[in-house]
């Protein structure tokens, strides 16, 4: 890649999650001048939510002024979580650091033929999880007894195991003490030891989460990389050069997210790194090609759309003196075949709020018979769903499993017309290339069934999918993905976007099937690959 000095940076990366930090830092140790582009804020630990009720800090929604770490997006089949802030979803995430068990993902026809992927991203993986400080912990508490009697039920014990985790768990006796870096030699920040508080899906407080910013993207910035918050991307324009395609660099466009946007600006890079997370490329990806500025991009852009296959359920025990919470977010699961697993979550103790979002259990695909069945639930015990009090000490009473599933289920992310033939949203649609995620799967049901008679409790569903019928995922994958070519992906196997020179799409979008676990490990390994491919600069 030849640099010229007629750039503001050697390369723009728009996104500061576990694709573009890792891009961040790695171009820059090849020589490279690096600017970060994030549209939300940068957080210090003591800026984090105390508790669910502080929505400012929790929730992403600047046209009404909400500035936090949490994005919640609404869509025909699906609704979406997902991470905003330097750091991107490392700032939001359960800190679950899983490599992928199955052939389901490796061997997927959509990239095969391309590599033997287990084999080729395994040292990847190694070196996204030291820089990560993926650990196991002493987790024994009362959810991960839960977790194993659970196991014990579905026939499956030998399925439990510790979850990994990237969470600084200290020495015994430790929790709460802050010591010198103990990961990167004395280069990191100083770190806190956990104080298991339970409450890392709002933001850790305390120092201990080992977030984007304590590692890839500290010392991202320590290399020269320029990081600026609150910019909105919303344009990437080849300069001149061979029937536009890149060759000359590229021109990006953002401004100041909110109510009122700021005034649009731009700079220009000789190649850009798309990192925006899955939902936040395939709106860029899909705007530029919309309107002419990347036009050369794949027709399949916004197919082969993953939910990880997931859904959420939960139990809440009845007994006042339950508590679940004397954890990290996620410390166990249970492999109950190849294909599927389920862990165990909590808010911890300030996370009462997000049990407006849980209703009665229901079951079944018809979406007008799990709204009836919520209704008659409510009716037959109004005094549990509908008093004022009900939220008191949800958190700490209750258990949530999110169940995930390897299996080929995709979608599509199409742009709906607007007014006058204007351009509208995005749109998720059925794709023809694999059956849509289920609504429902009858085993994250009866895990929540059986934890509640274990925990002398009762069981939820997540209310969008009892009411909407839309799962919902922390892990929405897919969109720009690998492919042999632009008639079966958007990007190659180096993760470089057919058409066009130097430019990159390292985040969940280019993830072209299913993990079946939480996918924040396989983002940075395939982004640490895609980024040792680049030449070093010079």
């Amino acid at each position: 890649m030849a640099m010229t000095p007629a750039h503001d940076y050697d390369w723009v990366v728009v996104g500061s999650g576990f694709g573009g930090s890792v891009a961040a830092l790695r171009l820059a140790e090849k020589g490279y001048s690096v600017c970060v582009l994030e549209q939300g804020r940068r957080f210090a630990d003591s800026d984090f939510a105390g508790d669910a009720s502080e929505l400012g800090k929790v929730w992403w929604w600047p046209g009404l002024g909400l500035r936090g770490i949490m994005r919640m997006t609404v869509f025909k089949h699906v609704t979406v979580l997902s991470g905003v802030g330097v750091g991107g979803g490392s700032l939001v995430y359960a800190n679950t650091l899983y490599v992928p068990r199955s052939d389901d993902f490796y061997r997927h026809p959509a990239w095969e033929g391309l590599a033997d992927w287990r084999r080729e991203l395994a040292p990847h993986y190694e070196r996204a999880s030291a820089m990560l400080g993926v650990t196991e912990g002493d987790f024994d508490g009362p959810s991960e007894q839960l977790m194993r009697a659970l196991a014990g039920d579905l026939g499956v014990p030998e399925g439990y195991r510790s979850t990994p985790v990237g969470v600084y768990l200290g020495e015994p006796g430790e929790r709460g003490r802050t010591v010198a870096d103990p990961y990167f030699g004395g280069e990191g920040p100083d770190r806190t030891a956990c104080i298991r508080c339970g409450q890392c899906l709002l933001g850790c407080r305390h120092g201990a989460k080992n977030t984007l910013a304590k590692n890839y993207l500290w010392l991202a910035e320590r290399s020269g990389v320029r990081i600026f918050a609150e910019r909105e991307v919303t344009d990437v324009r080849p300069l001149e050069g061979p029937d536009g395609r890149g060759a000359s660099g590229y021109e990006i466009s953002f401004r100041r997210p909110g109510p009122i946007p700021g005034r649009m600006r731009s700079m220009t890079a000789a190649g850009v790194v798309v990192g925006a997370g899955a939902l936040g490329t395939n709106r860029l990806l899909r705007r530029c090609r919309d309107t002419g500025s990347l036009r050369h991009l794949s027709p399949k852009l916004g197919h082969l759309v993953r939910t990880n296959s997931e859904t959420i359920t939960a139990a809440t025990s009845e007994l006042p003196d339950a508590d679940y919470t004397a954890d990290v977010a996620i410390t166990a699961s249970v492999f109950p075949d190849d294909h599927t697993h389920f862990t165990n979550n909590t808010y911890g103790r300030g996370g009462d709020l997000m049990g407006i979002n849980f209703g009665p259990l229901t079951a079944g695909r018809s979406r007008p018979r799990r709204a009836a069945a919520v209704a008659a639930a409510l009716a037959a015990k109004p005094g549990r769903w509908l008093r004022p009090g009900r939220l008191g000490g949800w958190s700490r009473r209750t258990v949530l499993f999110t169940t995930m599933q390897s299996t080929d289920t995709a979608l599509t992310l199409r742009r709906r017309r607007g007014p006058l033939g204007r351009l509208g949203s995005l749109q998720t649609e059925v794709d023809a290339a694999a059956p849509p995620p289920e609504n429902f799967i009858p085993l994250a049901n009866e895990v929540a069934k059986r934890a509640a008679e274990r925990i002398g409790g009762y069981a939820q569903s997540s209310l969008m999918e009892s009411l909407l019928g839309t799962p919902g995922t922390a892990h929405l994958l897919g969109g720009a993905v690998i492919g042999t070519g632009p008639d079966r992906g958007v990007v190659d196997s180096s993760q470089r976007a057919f058409g066009y020179e130097n430019l990159l799409v390292c985040d969940g979008s280019a993830v072209p099937a299913n993990p079946g676990v939480n996918p924040s490990l396989t983002i940075a390994a395939m982004a640490e690959r895609a980024i040792s491919l680049v030449p070093d600069c010079g």
